[in-house]
């Protein structure tokens, strides 16, 4: 999809994102690959990878983030995934994602530009090779505590940055808990 109208809206996202450092190489990936024609949202494409759309997702009382025990992979990860044709943007995408992998119905977005980023490599299945996802990664709020498992999860719950080491999260995750922590309470 050559004029899928989602694709400037990622570029100004992509543009307007100061990265961290060591996010340097992944930033200019991705505006790369936004840059480089073709369906760059279709989980078909594999030659590198394609983006896809998660959430950092505060509870209401901002002490915890929700994370889930991701099936295939076997790590905790912020929930996230695909973007569906039939998705407005990469933030809708993300919203959904979330709603689909977590049961959190009413969520708050804290802020439209992006929060973090990370490419990272997908292990081969045997339909599909290994290939790179593209992650763009948005704020949320939850207005609800109530969690449910989908089957692309193992588990979901609620987690202390502190429990991350422990609980042996991502490493992308890790990283962005130090942006995560200013805006958590912690006492």
């Amino acid at each position: 999809m050559v004029n899928d109208p989602r694709l400037p809206r990622l570029v100004r996202l992509l543009e307007a994102y100061v990265p961290d450092p060591g996010q340097e190489t992944a930033h200019a990936a991705m505006l790369q690959l936004a840059s480089g024609g073709g369906d760059v949202f279709s989980a078909d494409r594999v030659d590198p990878g394609h983006f896809t759309a998660s959430g950092y997702v505060l509870a209401p009382d901002r002490r915890r983030l929700v994370l889930v025990h991701h099936a295939r992979l076997g790590v905790w990860v912020q929930p996230g995934g695909h973007v569906d044709p039939g998705d407005a943007g990469v933030v809708a995408a993300a919203e959904r994602e979330i709603r689909e992998e977590t049961g959190l119905a009413d969520l708050t977005l804290l802020d439209s530009a992006l929060f973090d980023l990370d490419v990272h490599p997908i292990p081969a299945r045997p339909t599909v090779p290994a290939h790179r996802h593209y992650d763009l990664r948005f704020l949320f709020l939850a207005t609800g505590e109530a969690l449910q498992v989908s089957p692309e999860s193992l588990a979901v719950r609620w987690v202390a940055l502190t429990e991350l080491d422990a609980i042996g999260a991502d490493p992308s995750l890790r990283r962005a808990a130090a942006k995560l922590a200013p805006l958590m309470e912690t006492s």
